[in-house]
Order: C-alpha cells, then sequence, then structure tokens
C-alpha cells in the first residue's frame, strides 16, 4: 500500500500511522493527542480551505491543522 502523510487522505479513507515527525514539541503535541505509530486513524472530512481536518482516532474525533496532519505519515488502509 501507499504512504502518504495525512493530510493527503481522502474523506472516508483511512490509513494506520508508520511514522510521526516534527519538531519537539510539534512531535510531543501529537503524541500527547493519542496518534501513536500502529493506530488507525480515518479522515473525517476538510474544511472548504483545507484546514483544519477532522479525523476519527480510537473512537473520538479531533481536529488538526494542515502543517500538524504534514507530520503525521500513514499506510493507506485497503
Amino acid at each position: 500500500m501507499a504512504n502518504i502523510s495525512l493530510k493527503e487522505l481522502k474523506a472516508g479513507q483511512k490509513g494506520k500511522v508508520i511514522k510521526i515527525s516534527g519538531d519537539g514539541s510539534v512531535h510531543r503535541r501529537i503524541l500527547d493527542m493519542g496518534i501513536v505509530k500502529g493506530v488507525e486513524i480515518e479522515m473525517e472530512r476538510v474544511a472548504p480551505l483545507g484546514d483544519p481536518v477532522e479525523v476519527k482516532i480510537k473512537g473520538y474525533h479531533l481536529s488538526l491543522r494542515k502543517n500538524e496532519a504534514a507530520n503525521i505519515y500513514v499506510e493507506i488502509q485497503g
């Protein structure tokens, strides 16, 4: 399967987190939100101008800015 950044997922697509990049504070914030390697994440919707994006992870909805989503790499799930 293809590996892309979370911001490139389309609404309704699912992916498995394979890598989280970013500097210390951004990386820590992403981990604190529950986005860790191996977790499944689903793109719920993208705002009309592309920022923010809403994802579903571990049964809850989370809004992320596009620059935060760019630091999360996922493997697209079938």
